[in-house]
């Protein structure tokens, strides 16, 4: 009768330490494999097939931003590229419903504000689009580079005047920022104020004299430039203008 117990103890040991051999590697799988899962869904992979549909046609683009956010709905950029989709169709209340969407989500989403107030004056309410964007421009009101991001997104909807406001604001609160005389230096390119242009591109090349892409605009104005190695200088012409320009 002892040798039956023992024997069953020593079965019943070798079965334990089997199922502890075994049974930990399925779990380091089942780790590995939620962390496969997790990437292929998570936020990069996310941003990257937003990024990818921009290249689809109209439908398409619709149906995969569509299954993109049946997947994720907590997705703002999707939601703000489907607003735009439907706003040019003229589907002024889709439109709306994503946008808002997409800002519950992420409040600073300054493409769909400049979106959202675009959408209004495209729909005949000019003063809920006035009221939108001054709302929007308050927001941004004491920091540069919020200004400076919701005045591009206000220009890319060809909303020139609140996108200048934005720009001269953000001018007055870091006015020897490169950045911001850069953007105010393109914005007057775009609407051919070569002299404005050539102001606010000396300036932004002058505080920052390591932008290649300003060098090039201001040799195409006729503004002869050198981009310095280590020692930071401008040629005496671009100094002359600066100079000129207040």
């Amino acid at each position: 009768m002892a040798g039956k117990v023992k024997g069953i103890k020593e079965k019943a040991r070798h079965s334990s330490s089997c199922f502890v051999r075994f049974s930990f590697p399925p779990i380091i799988f089942l780790f590995f494999f939620v962390l496969i899962i997790s990437g292929c869904n998570g936020p990069a992979s996310q941003e990257a097939k937003v990024e990818k549909a921009q290249a689809l046609p109209a439908e398409a683009r619709k149906a995969e931003l569509q299954a993109i956010l049946d997947k994720k709905f907590e997705n703002p950029k999707a939601h703000y590229q489907l607003g735009q989709l439907y706003q040019a169709e003229g589907l002024w209340q889709k439109a709306e419903y994503h946008y808002n969407t997409a800002l519950s989500f992420d409040p600073t989403l300054r493409e769909a504000q400049a979106a959202m107030v675009k959408l209004f004056l495209d729909s005949g309410d000019t003063a809920k689009s006035k009221t939108y964007a001054g709302i929007y421009m308050n927001q941004v009101s004491n920091s540069p580079g919020q200004a400076l991001r919701l005045g591009m997104a206000f220009q890319n909807q060809s909303l020139d005047e609140y996108a200048l406001a934005c720009y001269k604001q953000a001018l007055y609160l870091t006015p020897n920022s490169a950045p911001v005389n850069k953007q105010l230096g393109y914005y007057y390119l775009s609407k051919n104020d070569t002299v404005r242009a050539k102001e606010y591109f000396t300036r932004s090349f002058q505080i920052d004299p390591g932008q290649p892409e300003v060098a090039g605009e201001l040799g195409r104005l006729g503004v002869e430039v050198r981009i310095p190695g280590k020692a930071d200088t401008t040629t005496k012409q671009a100094e002359d203008l600066a100079g000129e320009s207040g």
